[in-house]
Parts: structure tokens; C-alpha cells; sequence
């Protein structure tokens, strides 16, 4: 596969220096050399004849024509755009016969590693980004328009609609302002009315997704918290005749009480943080920042209490029974201790996966308020240079 992506590679740079569609396509109206993107199939058995006259006009509507720089982009392969820019840099200018540019089609697509390989590209991300299609599209009607939105990787619709509320914000940052009010020529609609109008049904979905989510989750810390309530009265052993605890002066018995603490707080807390979400409003500005936010500390705190939980069964199970230490009987206490939270770990990794980037950002937002200046990685990685210089 290495030589294979290799040798891709070398075909590719070769290719670049040879093309010539660029040239054609703007010369050319007869669409010979047009390489057409998103055809609609025939169905099984049917002719191009037997299409109906709509099919075959939303047909030709969707055979779009592409450049190779605009293809690769579509697809996000981001070799061919590098080595394409490499030889031929005047070819990030050209458009397809829709007039829309490189950055169109990157957006488009939410092709983010494109996007920003232009936005690194100051002086021409200003020429791209005002640029308007012939649809009266800008670049942030493209992020509105959901037509070639794939829903990408992200787990739930909250999280979907989370990563397309921030595209269209970081999109928003490099056009012109006074685009923001800009009409389309097909819908007669701004940008951001374009958007509420196409993730309407994102947004039902997304609404529906995390109330079901929150509920089930705010019912599972519940019953963590009373389970874990009920064990601080019923400490393992019993109490003795002066009413204190057997186990008292046992290391087990403090770690015990330690990760029951933690449990009944950290159930308690993920509860208030899933009510928090119920009764907050579900608009899109919400979506943005504030539900996922909360959704990600309250799954974090009632995996916490979930852990915490299974750690002080475990001291329990070594206070009761008493064994010789024996490598066996340690391993068996431990392993069904652990297997609860394995599994329960394993079968939510995608949503953790989706939770990284808004515990990324809260953990930095954290930092900067907590620590002071002086503190921050950057200053003391700036500090350490200067003194190494």
C-alpha cells in the first residue's frame, strides 16, 4: 500500500504539470472535456428515455464542472491540491461553470484540512471568500446549504449540529462583512436564514437526541446516588459496641468511604448538570457551546460516579472477606470491579470521541481563569526559550 500511495503520488505531480482543463473549460461550450460530479444513477431497468422531464432537468442541474483542483478538493484529497497549487498556483482562481472557487467547493463539503490550507493564504482568501457563485451564493450560503453535507463524523445530532453551527461561525470570520446580508438569487434569503431554513430538521433531531439522552443518563446517576447513599449507613463489617465502625482504623475502609464520597457527589452533580439541560432552551445559539458543554460534563461526571462506585464495591469485597493475599483472589476482586466500567467505556468511546474537542476547549477556558499569566504553557515555553537563547 505504501508503494502503491507512492507511486499515486508521483502520477499525480506528473499529471498536474501536464493539465490543461483549466484552459478548456473556460475556452470550451460544448462540455466535452467536463468531468461531472453527483449524477443521479438510473434506476434498475430504466432508460434515459423513460426519465421524467423533472429528473432529467435535476440531472443536468447536478452536473456540476469540475476542474481536477476542484474535484480533489470536493473529495478533500489534499495531495492533488498541493501538488496542482505547486505547479500551476494561477489555478486556485479558477471557477467551474457555476462560478465557484476553490473555497466554494472546500465549504461546500466541509473540507476542513482545504479550507484551511487557503486560509493560510491571506492576500487570496480575501479574493476567494468575496467571490459569488451563480446562484447568488457566498461562502457562507455554501455552509447553509446542506446539499453536499455528508453529516460527518460526529455521533448524535447535537454534536452534528454543534460541528455545523461552528463551521458556519469560522466560515463567517473570513468574508467580508457586509456579505453577511447578502440575498440569493434562488431563495431570496440571507445566509443565516438559509441555514435555519435547511438544519430545521437537524435541529428536531438534535432537540429530540438529547432530551432522550439526558433523561436516560440523569436516571441512571439517580440510582447511582442511592445506591451509594444507602452504603454510607450500611458500612461493610458493621459497627461494634460503642457504635464505631469494625473496619475503622483499615486502609480499605478509608478508601471506602473516599470513593463513596466522590460517587454520591459526582452522581449528584451529573443529575443537576442533565436538569440544567432540560430546562434550558433548544435554539441553535445553544447548540453552539452551552448544550454540548453540559452534556459533556454531566456523561464525564456520572462515568466518574460509575467508576468510583465499582472501586468502593471492591474495598468492600476485601474488608468482608478475609483471605490470605493471594494473586488469584486479587485479580478476580479487581477484574469484576473494572469489567462494569470497560464495557460501559468501550461502548460510549464514540461519544467521548465527539466530547474531546469542547473538553479541549473548556479545559483552556479553565486554565486562563484559574491560573495567572505568568502560568499559562505559553508564557513559561516562551520563558524557557529566552533563557536557553
Amino acid at each position: 500500500m505504501k508503494v502503491k500511495h507512492t507511486l499515486a503520488l508521483k502520477l499525480t505531480k506528473t499529471l498536474a504539470e501536464v493539465d490543461t482543463t483549466w484552459i478548456q473549460l473556460h475556452n470550451s461550450t460544448t462540455g466535452n472535456i467536463a468531468i461531472h460530479v453527483g449524477s443521479p444513477s438510473l434506476d434498475e431497468g430504466q432508460t434515459k428515455e423513460e426519465q421524467t422531464e423533472e429528473e432529467q432537468t435535476e440531472e443536468q442541474t447536478d452536473q456540476i464542472s469540475y476542474t481536477p483542483l476542484l474535484i480533489a478538493a470536493s473529495k478533500g484529497i489534499v495531495e492533488i491540491v498541493d501538488s496542482v497549487i505547486l505547479v500551476k498556483p494561477q489555478g486556485i482562481e479558477h471557477v467551474s461553470r457555476d462560478e465557484e472557487n476553490i473555497l466554494h467547493v472546500a465549504i461546500s463539503y466541509r473540507k476542513i484540512e482545504i479550507f484551511q490550507r487557503i486560509k493560510k493564504m491571506k492576500t487570496m482568501t480575501r479574493r476567494l471568500a468575496s467571490r459569488i457563485d451563480k446562484k447568488g451564493y457566498t461562502i457562507l450560503h455554501h455552509v447553509a446549504d446542506m446539499k453536499n453535507y455528508d453529516r460527518g463524523p460526529q455521533p448524535g445530532p447535537a454534536f452534528q449540529l454543534q460541528a455545523e453551527l461552528k463551521w458556519f461561525k469560522r466560515v463567517q470570520k473570513i468574508i467580508p462583512d457586509h456579505y453577511v446580508m447578502h440575498h440569493d438569487r434562488t431563495n431570496q434569503m440571507t445566509a443565516e436564514e438559509l441555514f435555519k431554513e435547511k438544519h430545521s430538521k437537524l435541529l428536531e433531531n438534535a432537540q429530540k437526541w438529547i432530551k432522550e439522552t439526558s433523561q436516560s443518563c440523569s436516571a441512571v446517576a439517580v440510582l447511582v446516588a442511592t445506591v451509594v447513599f444507602a452504603a454510607a449507613y450500611t458500612v461493610p463489617g458493621g459497627n461494634d459496641d460503642t457504635g464505631h465502625p469494625v473496619f475503622l482504623h483499615s486502609p480499605f475502609f478509608l478508601f471506602f468511604t473516599i470513593m463513596d464520597v466522590l460517587s454520591l457527589a459526582s452522581s449528584l452533580t451529573s443529575v443537576v448538570m442533565f436538569l440544567s439541560i432540560l430546562s434550558s432552551p433548544f435554539e441553535y445559539e445553544n447548540f453552539r457551546i452551552s448544550l454540548p458543554r453540559k452534556l459533556t460534563l454531566g456523561f464525564t461526571l456520572l462515568f466518574f460516579s460509575v467508576t468510583t462506585t465499582m472501586l468502593s464495591f471492591a474495598a468492600t469485597i476485601l474488608l468482608i472477606i478475609h483471605f490470605k493475599k493471594t494473586s488469584w483472589t486479587t485479580t478476580v476482586i479487581y477484574t469484576a470491579a473494572f469489567l462494569p466500567v470497560c464495557v460501559f467505556a468501550l461502548m460510549q468511546f464514540p461519544l467521548y470521541k465527539a466530547f474531546s474537542s469542547t473538553l479541549r476547549a473548556l479545559t483552556k477556558k479553565i486554565l486562563k481563569t484559574v491560573l495567572p499569566q505568568k502560568f499559562t504553557p505559553r508564557y513559561l515555553l516562551t520563558t524557557i526559550k529566552r533563557k536557553w537563547a
